[in-house]
């Protein structure tokens, strides 16, 4: 599995089985259409989406990601740059968790100093920024990646909100 896969997996379930096409999705994440349709036919293989590539396994997913991202994908936070907050320092964990710690992924258009935090892929930011539940579940996936054990806790329980309900 690459990380891309993770994010379109989440794009799908924001989607909630409204019809798509691989274009739309590779054009809302940045990624290119073979790019996507490879990740379909890896999620399919993996069991996290079904046969017809339309119908995620919310539950197998929730498990993976609160179970294997941290291992899947690490990350240790980086040099101070100007970028996008992730992790506690973008909502919902925002208002959440108070830390003088600040996670960024590096962007251009970033204005907030902090950490920097290696996303997902590197068009994520973009894609994020185009879709504020995306971008949530991104930063609560960051939680998972760099958090200490309460900030984990507390990104599991929204990511829950987010997925099973």
């Amino acid at each position: 599995m690459k990380p891309q896969d993770l994010v379109i997996l989440l794009k799908i379930i924001i989607l909630q089985n409204k019809d798509w096409k691989v274009v739309e999705l590779a054009s809302a994440l940045y990624l290119s259409q073979s790019e996507v349709s490879k990740a379909l036919e890896r999620l399919v293989f993996s069991g996290l989406l079904d046969e017809s590539k339309r119908v995620p396994s919310k539950n197998s997913i929730y498990n993976y990601i609160v179970n294997a991202v941290k291992f899947s994908f690490p990350i240790r936070p980086g040099r101070m740059v100007k970028g996008i907050p992730t992790s506690h320092s973008a909502p919902p964990l925002k208002s959440k968790i108070v830390s003088d710690d600040k996670y960024v992924w590096p962007h251009i258009n970033g204005t907030t100093k902090g950490e920097s935090i290696e996303p997902l892929y590197e068009k994520a930011p973009d894609a994020a920024l185009e879709d504020i539940k995306l971008y949530e579940m991104l930063a609560l996936i960051d939680s998972l990646r760099v958090g200490k054990v309460r900030e984990q806790e507390i990104a599991k329980e929204e990511l829950k909100k987010r997925i099973l309900e």
